[in-house]
């Protein structure tokens, strides 16, 4: 159960991984992000390159082969996998050897952004979470997954999670309608992530960040954020904070924090209702310059 006196975490509380001056790739984590579809390519390259700018060494994005060239021309600056797809470009059937090889060695793993919602991808979805040696973030088309798959009343599954629902994806997680849960998003969000030993951040304004007993509500962030692929750039980031070194909560709460910022400044920049999820991206940077902890002290 959620404590009934949560720990409550401000943004000076939070702990940003250190980055010593003698630090090389390896020493800032490996991140695999896993998702993307055809038509949905710009989800998952969003969340790796966001993996990028939120300081992890090195990024891999596993996407189904008929993406993959499309994924790999947005940003060179990360890798990429391709996953075998069927005859529509869906992601199709993996091994175990396939899920096994692209999992072993990173620090962090995000999964879900664009990945679509087919058996095959349940398979993959739950093959993944099950052998993973990190903690895994799981975002959109995964926490849908998960939730028809009855996961978490699943003994089989246990790991570090990390769920970044908003509203709607929360309320399949939960049973909850999306009323009940706007009414106590945070008392709500806490006492899930007390059940079930993992991470919530309950997206919309006011971003709640939870593990059952620290409790951080975010103030950064605009009404401009409310604009397609925003999620899957804040999914890259918690994935690179933790490949950091962070733990999930600090990683979460950092993330949201710094996207918010991120957006805030898109804002001033380009106006809320001309905002886009790539203008995030761009403006991470200045973000993290404008961040309590600055990483350069």
């Amino acid at each position: 159960m959620a404590s009934q006196h949560p720990t409550i975490v401000t943004i000076a509380d939070l702990k940003l991984p250190s980055r010593p001056v003698d630090g090389h790739k390896g020493t800032f984590g490996r991140v695999l992000v896993i998702g993307g579809s055809p038509g949905m390519s710009g989800s998952i390259s969003l969340t790796a390159a966001a993996a990028l700018r939120g300081g992890a060494g090195l990024v891999t994005a596993a996407v189904p082969a008929s993406i993959q060239a499309i994924v790999a021309g947005f940003e060179p600056s990360y890798m990429t996998v391709a996953l075998a797809s069927g005859q529509d470009g869906q992601l199709g059937d993996q091994s175990n050897e396939v899920v096994r090889g692209i999992v072993a060695g990173k620090s962090a793993i995000a999964i879900g952004p664009g990945l679509g919602q087919s058996a095959a991808a349940s398979d993959f979805v739950l093959s993944v979470i099950r052998e993973a040696p990190c903690p895994v973030v799981i975002d959109a088309d995964a926490l849908n997954l998960v939730a028809k798959a009855r996961v978490l009343e699943r003994s089989e599954f246990v790991g570090d999670w990390v769920m970044t629902p908003h509203p709607g994806e929360f309320a399949r997680l939960t049973g909850l309608s999306i009323a009940e849960i706007g009414r106590q998003r945070a008392a709500v969000a806490m006492e899930f992530a007390a059940a079930h030993g993992l991470c919530v951040v309950l997206k919309g304004a006011g971003t709640v960040v939870t593990d059952g007993r620290r409790l951080f509500v975010n103030t950064t962030g605009n009404a401009g954020m409310a604009t397609g692929g925003s999620g899957d750039v804040l999914t890259g980031l918690v994935a690179a904070l933790i490949a950091r070194g962070a733990d999930s909560f600090n990683a979460a709460a950092i993330s949201v924090c710094l996207h918010g910022l991120a957006g805030d400044i898109a804002a001033e920049q380009h106006s809320q209702p001309g905002l886009i999820a790539s203008d995030l991206l761009r403006c991470i940077g200045d973000a993290w310059l404008r961040f309590p902890h600055n990483p350069s002290d």
